[in-house]
């Protein structure tokens, strides 16, 4: 393959794909930029036709051949009706991924003819990932579902505005969780002086019920789509897992549509986009928040569901009622059997410290023997009431770090090190104030020794100062 350099469409010679006849098209709601690019040819012939039916049966009707045309187009707000039309007429069509298209950092000329020119060359080339289609009845449930999160957005929205304006009036309650009944027949009973005001109100709150009439009236129309096609057999099985209701099940199914898409977990959850990012180099490791480049709708609901592994597996009615009938194979992994996931993070520090933050290098670690094997490990202090002081005291100090661990309260242990040269031992004893500590970063899960490098044992191993062994 020749050299690329300078230029706006690289020079494809890959043959994968050279038997096709492809086709770029950038798709908008009036017109479809199309790139034809032939078997012997490197370069593409762009035309523009009009975003209807009969425009693109003259098009492939005029190219011939429908079974040696490869079409491919971003998936955008036109959706799959294109697609489908291709796909009626005998022409291979792929709907691709725009996140994954590579793009040049320099290229900053944005145009349909270029964009078109670029699919159909990427295309050939194999370089674009096309996406899985739903099938039309597929994609009418995953319509309705969404409505339902639009309305859900819609209503937040409503009593946002609802309780700010009150905010703004100093009215505020203070009975307990807002949004019950209580809080309710709290808002009925509110009554202003002010006309302009009065009136602002009861708009406010007229639109907070229409927003609750309209979701629940979309709730209704979903449940019948639980028990039937095309998702029934899924909604069955969700369902028997804790923090998923039947409308999140549907809603589930509903975005991932063919689960035999996704064999491993990984590919799942670079599918949700909950898979952290990284920007590593050399030997410089960065990893961040998760990505969040996927189904944002699938990526909610998932995380809405998690929160109920927080707590104890109890089977209640609910969940009781949702399990009936469903495999054993299934019921298997769904089970009381899965435990709660351990209280990391912010539970776990209102336990210990009540509100007090655990962050990563604020506490140190001291030093002691392993079993008299020589230092080798360092061991992280037990996160229980009985071993550990509150988070909220302050105890990151080294003197109180020696003065409330029980080791260095009494005999100072003896580390025994050995020289990296001679391997002759070293014996040398920290200061009984605990001065010899070593800031680490706090492992979340707890209790995880982490190994001491080679780097750290030379450093512990240095001779004293003169000023400490009395030699002046």
């Amino acid at each position: 393959m020749e050299p690329t350099y300078g230029r706006k469409e690289p020079a494809v010679s890959s043959i994968a794909h050279r038997e096709f006849i492809h086709l770029g098209m950038d798709v908008s709601k009036d017109s479809i930029a199309v790139a034809v690019l032939a078997p012997d040819r490197d370069a593409a012939e762009v035309d523009r036709i009009l975003h209807d039916a009969d425009s693109v049966r003259r098009l492939v009707k005029r190219i011939g051949r429908p079974k040696g045309i490869w079409a491919c187009y971003e998936a955008g707000p036109t959706g799959y009706d294109l697609r489908r039309l291709l796909a009626s007429m005998g022409v291979r069509c792929d709907v691709v991924a725009p996140s994954l298209i590579p793009k040049g950092s320099g290229d900053r000329v944005k145009t349909d003819r270029s964009d078109a020119r670029r699919l159909a060359g990427l295309h050939r080339a194999g370089q674009l990932t096309p996406i899985a289609i739903p099938t039309p009845a597929q994609e009418g449930v995953r319509d309705l579902c969404r409505t339902r999160g639009d309305m859900v957005q819609d209503l937040t929205r409503a009593r946002n505005r609802l309780s700010g304006f009150l905010l703004r009036h100093s009215v505020v309650w203070r009975g307990g969780s807002p949004w019950t009944e209580r809080h309710r027949r709290w808002l009925a009973t509110l009554s202003f002086d002010d006309p302009a005001i009065a009136t602002t109100y009861s708009h406010y709150l007229a639109t907070v019920k229409l927003r609750d009439t309209a979701l629940e009236s979309i709730e209704a129309d979903l449940l019948p789509w639980c028990e039937k096609d095309p998702f029934g057999d899924q909604v069955q099985r969700l369902a028997a897992y804790r923090g998923v209701t039947r409308i999140g099940a549907l809603c589930l199914a509903a975005e991932v549509f063919d689960w035999r898409r996704f064999p491993k977990a990984r590919p799942f959850m670079s599918f949700t986009g909950l898979v952290p990012g990284e920007n590593s180099t050399g030997l410089t490791q960065r990893r961040g928040s998760i990505t969040r480049a996927g189904n944002a709708h699938l990526r909610g609901q998932l995380c809405e569901a998690a929160w109920a592994y927080q707590h104890s597996p109890n089977v209640g009615a609910g969940i009781r009622e949702r399990q009936v009938g469903v495999p054993p194979e299934t019921m298997g992994r769904a089970g009381p059997s899965v435990q709660a996931v351990p209280t990391i993070g912010r539970p776990q520090e209102r336990a210990l410290g009540r509100g007090c933050r655990h962050r990563p290098r604020a506490r140190r670690v001291p030093l002691g023997r392993d079993g008299g094997r020589g230092l080798n490990t360092m061991i992280f202090p037990s996160l229980s009431a009985r071993s550990a002081p509150r988070l909220s005291e302050p105890s990151t100090t080294r003197r109180s770090t020696a003065a409330a661990d029980p080791i260095l309260a009494g005999v100072v242990p003896t580390i025994a090190l050995r020289d990296d040269v001679t391997g002759a031992p070293i014996q040398r004893q920290p200061p009984a104030n605990g001065s010899t500590a070593i800031s680490t970063r706090v492992h979340h899960r707890g209790g995880s020794p982490i190994h001491c490098a080679p780097a750290r044992r030379r450093w512990l191993a240095r001779p004293p100062p003169p000023s400490a062994r009395g030699d002046e």
